[in-house]
């Protein structure tokens, strides 16, 4: 394909090592349909990538690979763009193990365009409302407290209300790996989330990552739960109710284990919160029932 007639994705984006937990992270933002599918990259112990502008995906995959191997960004990047005549019209920032960045802002990008580099991480947009929005980005990820993703969400939210994409918005992606290599390939990656199309995809990328912690709390719960430390697991849902108030998963399958666990009184009255949301949650317990996963008192599934 012509580079002219690649896809013109991605306006602004960031990658990012935190040095503490080591994570690797890429969020970006555009006025283009599903923006993360072709610019974020990132794999678990080895990197981050983010390619854009006329985008190339394959500065995705084969510099992963190459970081893989011990390249330093900076190499990776060189090795890549050597080979690549289209290298004018690229945007692309690469962030390593040990944490080296390194950018490129081709001569053919279309302005307001511009990387910036800062420890341990890059910022870089085009087609931006001007250049306040690239200068923005870096002090907020700097700036920002939380963990890696929320750091990320900073810079993204800075560059909008700087004025964003000369374009407009559309959606939004924001992808953080842990910070070591994992045997399964399925592994490491902690926060995945796209949101495709939408007026404000920022909003609903803030909105999906407040559910994804969520999530998170209760998974580690039902963790805790398989222990035995029913009081632990208990707490840990509240904390996950607090971010996503009244979600019924986590009151029913909270229910079945206190069930399985003898403490009826307490069961029924995380059951009752489950069972009001629809009859289908007392339709799956008995379910459950029928098939050994339910050992409790099956007089709780009928009140």
């Amino acid at each position: 394909m012509d580079a002219r007639l690649a896809p013109l994705v991605a306006t602004y984006s960031i990658v990012a090592r935190d040095p503490e937990s080591r994570a690797f992270g890429v969020a970006v933002q555009s006025n283009y349909f599903s923006i993360g599918t072709e610019v974020s990259w990132a794999e678990p112990g080895v990197g981050a990538i983010a390619t854009q502008s006329i985008v190339e995906v394959s500065y995705g995959p084969k510099g992963l690979g190459l970081l893989s191997q011990g390249t330093s960004a900076a190499e990776a990047l060189e090795i890549l763009l050597r080979k690549d005549p289209g290298a004018p019209l690229r945007q692309v920032a690469f962030v390593d193990a040990e944490g080296r960045v390194a950018a490129h802002t081709g001569a053919a990008c279309v302005p307001s365009c511009g990387h910036a580099i800062g420890s341990g991480y890059s910022v870089q947009g085009n087609m931006l409302e001007s250049d306040a929005v690239l200068q923005a980005m870096g002090p907020a990820f700097e700036g920002a407290e939380g963990d890696l993703a929320e750091r990320l969400m900073a810079a993204l939210e800075a560059a909008e209300r700087a004025g964003g994409d000369v374009r407009g918005r559309q959606s939004a992606a924001l992808l953080v790996v842990a910070g070591e290599r994992q045997e399964n390939s399925w592994e490491g990656r902690l926060i995945d989330l796209h949101v495709e199309d939408d007026p404000r995809p920022l909003e609903e990328l803030r909105r999906l990552l407040t559910i994804r912690r969520a999530y998170a709390l209760f998974e580690e719960a039902r963790q805790i739960a398989g222990t035995g430390d029913l009081d632990a697991a208990l707490a840990k849902t509240e904390l996950a109710l607090e971010l996503q108030p009244g979600n019924p998963q986590f009151s029913f399958w909270t229910g079945v284990a206190l069930a399985n666990a003898g403490r009826d009184e307490e069961a029924m009255h995380w059951f009752s919160r489950s069972f009001a949301a629809g009859v289908a949650w007392r339709e799956l317990g008995r379910r459950l029932r029928d098939v050994g996963l339910y050992s409790g008192n099956p007089e709780l599934l009928e009140r």
